[in-house]
């Protein structure tokens, strides 16, 4: 996934949230819920800090988060929702990957199904896309905040597996087990960071512009408006 590629998919995820505000919400309380199943305390379960990072991110009110928490401990009554993964292919061959988190797996099945049918995309087989894809931390910083080699050689020295470079600024990658580490040593040197999120990057990408785009953002847009989707991934490279 290259540099711009990812500073786009900032820049849509933030529009989304502002425009989606209640539907944004609701989704994060679920990935509240499932990681809190394992550990209420944030410090003893990084799933859960990295749930409730994000919720803070998109301005959820703290006692919606801890409401979130007891009900994935069961203090609150017991959710039965469980993570299941989508596959499938955009016009043109383009990969997507679904992120859901369901309490009805049929029902998700069919809606998923749906909306590729609409779009122009279709459903694939487990593992049909899913090779192309590795989980990786992924960290974004803004271009004007630090000069390129000094966050390069900061980077690196942390353990990030690589640095990418854009107009709009820094996508630092890293092996999930070090993810954590890299964005301690970063916000150590006081390194504003715009995003930190685990990631599944492919390991090669498809570049498509005009109408092709159009539609294959139309696609990820309908697949995010579903309420049981929690991320959308594509190796889609948009050049425009």
């Amino acid at each position: 996934m290259a540099g711009h590629s990812h500073w786009k998919s900032i820049k849509h995820k933030k529009a989304v949230v502002d425009a989606r505000r209640g539907k944004v919400w609701s989704k994060l309380a679920r990935l509240i819920i499932i990681a809190a199943k394992r550990g209420g305390n944030p410090d003893d379960n990084l799933a859960l800090r990295y749930a409730i990072d994000k919720a803070r991110a998109a301005n959820m009110p703290n006692d919606t988060i801890e409401k979130a928490v007891k009900r994935g401990t069961g203090e609150l009554g017991a959710d039965n929702y469980e993570p299941v993964l989508y596959e499938g292919y955009a016009t043109g061959g383009v990969a997507i990957l679904v992120d859901a988190l369901t309490d009805n797996r049929n029902r998700t099945a069919g809606e998923i199904r749906v909306i590729f049918d609409r779009n122009g995309g279709a459903v694939g087989a487990a593992n049909s896309v899913g090779w192309m894809f590795t989980s990786q931390g992924v960290i974004a910083v803004e271009r004007q905040v630090i000069e390129e080699d000094k966050l390069i050689e900061l980077a690196l020295e942390a353990g990030a597996q690589d640095v990418q470079t854009s107009e709009e600024g820094y996508t630092i990658l890293t092996a999930m087990a070090d993810f954590e580490k890299v964005r301690k040593s970063l916000a150590g040197y006081k390194i504003p960071i715009a995003s930190a999120d685990l990631s599944m990057i492919p390991s090669q990408t498809i570049s498509i512009s005009g109408e092709q785009s159009h539609k294959v953002q139309a696609l990820i847009d309908a697949l995010e408006e579903n309420d049981d989707v929690q991320n959308v991934y594509t190796n889609a490279l948009f050049e425009d």
